[in-house]
């Protein structure tokens, strides 16, 4: 009998205990749960009646929104328009706003829109908090939406950046996207002026977007776009059009693979074309092949060939070891280790003997180069090659150069001294070129060469003068530049203008770097007129396939049709005096 009461009293106790600690925890929570509420009280407290002005300086930061703003257009230096924003709107719908039906939204919004209205009524059923009806619609239409004031439809206003002329221009515009904010060309070495905004507005907006007005908002200002400040090229549309027209023809005529034409002011720097082959509509850019996008000129580098010699010998007549009369020794050829060097017209010239420099420009002599870069030693050569650019960037504003390849002195060996002689001992790109020879052009003065017009304090900072070699000697290449023109029959010979210019013809290195090609470079670079040189144009195609592959026959005619045009746009006086016919007394 006990122990069936003892066996009773047992499972008793056990639920005193379990009811027990259940009283505990309930009562523990009861103390948590209070505790909790008078906390949250007492922070709410804070928030709502202590410390306002923190959290509604927080909220109201939340709600600005920067005005938008637009960049600034690009200009050649005769005022065309070559860059400008253009504003677009999305159409977005929000159906948790619907005050109309979908079918009553799709026969208001289609001839709007300009959209069938089947079509936009599918998008006006779709699921989702946002729905995206149309992108890019124009101004007009954003503004016949705006008037109809529906709540449930709200626009997304967005720049586009277009280029009126086209093709034009190109690789120096480059192109801009806004979603990536990727850029190229003057889009993005000139990005911070175009980009610069003064006294941009703020204002607050709702979650949507919508403007909220109070008493500070300044309801003009909110609906004007600021604008990034305009730039100015130095590029000239009309020079820019002939020269992309006239080496895209040489090109396609002779079947090369590229080409680029550049015309600089040589006095100053400025660059008034610049054209490269093939190229690309900016306003299309993503449609363009990576060959097309790509500004080689800057990027990629050749052996100059002949054009070289004109730097040749202005070092040395700098240097003293040669003067404007000297003559220096035509064998015709040389061997220098196992190579043996040819002038180009050996078969006609074998053994010029002593020649003239002007003979040496006129023959483009290989050996009589070679010879005149003897007098000079390596380190004395090199240093005044440094003072040309070579192997250094131009500073160009334009993104993307190259620095070239120019050997350090100490390693040449006598395969590269003479070499170097007749432009194959180093490598350039195309505005390093033009930039050499702008010195000879410009008594001896090197200036960066600039594609963007500044301000007179930014330009103190940004372009820089060289003295590169004396005066006299830029004077007397000049004068033996022009002679040599004037006493063959190239094509580059004008009737109204002593012309100072240098063909030049080169074979194109294996991309390895071992050995060459079946092709070349043709190039011709030179300025006019030669008593006061107002224009400096440099021509170079790569790898022309058809017909006479020479620097006279292929980048020759493209340069002589440039000048003529140039020397038209521009009025350059004539300094070529034709005597007058004189006639005999009956």
């Amino acid at each position: 009998m006990r122990e069936r009461l003892r066996n009773k009293r047992e499972p008793e106790k056990e639920n005193d205990k379990r009811s027990k600690k259940l009283d505990q925890i309930v009562g523990f929570l009861h103390v948590f749960f209070a505790g909790f509420m008078t906390l949250l009280i007492i922070y709410l407290f804070f928030i709502m009646v202590v410390d306002t002005g923190k959290y509604r300086a927080r909220a109201r930061s939340q709600r600005v929104g920067r005005i938008f703003s637009m960049r600034g257009d690009i200009y050649d230096r005769n005022g065309i328009k070559l860059a400008t924003d253009k504003v677009y709107s999305d159409v977005y719908a929000h159906p948790s706003d619907y005050d109309h039906s979908p079918e009553e939204l799709a026969k208001i919004l289609a001839p709007i829109l300009k959209m069938p209205k089947d079509t936009l009524l599918q998008k006006l059923k779709k699921p989702g908090p946002v729905i995206t009806l149309k992108k890019d619609i124009d101004r007009n239409a954003a503004k016949q939406i705006a008037k109809l004031h529906l709540r449930e439809i709200s626009l997304g206003k967005k720049n586009t950046r277009e280029y009126p002329q086209g093709t034009l221009a190109a690789h120096i515009l480059g192109y801009y996207n806004f979603d990536a904010d990727i850029a190229n060309g003057v889009e993005y070495t000139a990005k911070d002026r175009l980009e610069h905004v003064v006294n941009t507005v703020k204002y607050q907006k709702t979650r949507d977007g919508k403007i909220i007005y109070d008493f500070t908002t300044d309801p003009v200002a909110t609906t004007t776009n600021p604008k990034g400040e305009d730039v100015t090229l130095t590029i000239d549309a009309a020079i820019q059009h002939v020269c992309e027209k006239e080496i895209e023809k040489m090109v396609k005529d002779k079947e090369a693979e590229r080409g680029t034409v550049i015309v600089m002011n040589p006095k100053n720097g400025e660059i008034l074309a610049y054209a490269v082959y093939p190229t690309f509509d900016p306003n299309n850019y993503k449609k363009a092949t990576p060959q097309q996008l790509k500004n080689w000129t800057l990027t990629d580098v050749f052996p100059p060939g002949s054009t070289f010699k004109t730097i040749t010998v202005a070092s040395a007549m700098d240097l003293g070891k040669i003067n404007e009369h000297s003559t220096v020794l035509d064998t015709g050829k040389t061997t220098i280790g196992k190579w043996e060097i040819k002038n180009y017209d050996y078969d006609v010239h074998p053994y010029p003997g002593n020649i003239t420099l002007e003979y040496l420009f006129e023959h483009s002599s290989n050996i009589g180069s070679i010879n005149i870069a003897r007098t000079m030693s390596p380190v004395e050569f090199y240093g005044v090659l440094k003072k040309f650019g070579l192997g250094t960037k131009t500073g160009i504003d334009l993104p993307g150069e190259s620095s070239g390849l120019l050997p350090y002195w100490a390693h040449w060996d006598q395969g590269i001294h003479a070499t170097m002689a007749y432009g194959y001992g180093t490598s350039v790109t195309a505005i390093q070129m033009i930039s050499a020879v702008q010195a000879l052009a410009n008594n001896g003065v090197r200036v960066t060469p600039h594609i963007i017009k500044y301000p007179q304090e930014e330009y103190d900072n940004k372009i820089h003068y060289t003295q590169v070699i004396k005066p006299e000697t830029a004077k007397a290449i000049t004068r033996l530049l022009s002679a040599s023109v004037n006493n063959g029959k190239s094509v580059i010979k004008m009737d109204k203008y002593n012309v100072a210019a240098k063909t030049g013809t080169s074979r194109k290195p294996k991309e390895g770097g071992s050995g060459y090609t079946p092709y070349m470079y043709t190039s011709t670079i030179g300025y006019l007129p030669a008593s006061d040189p107002q224009v400096l144009i440099y021509v170079m195609v790569d790898s022309a396939k058809v017909g006479a592959i020479w620097g006279n026959t292929v980048a020759g005619p493209v340069f002589h049709e440039v000048a003529t045009q140039v020397a038209r746009i521009m009025n350059i006086k004539p300094d070529k005096v034709t005597p007058k016919k004189q006639t005999k007394e009956i």
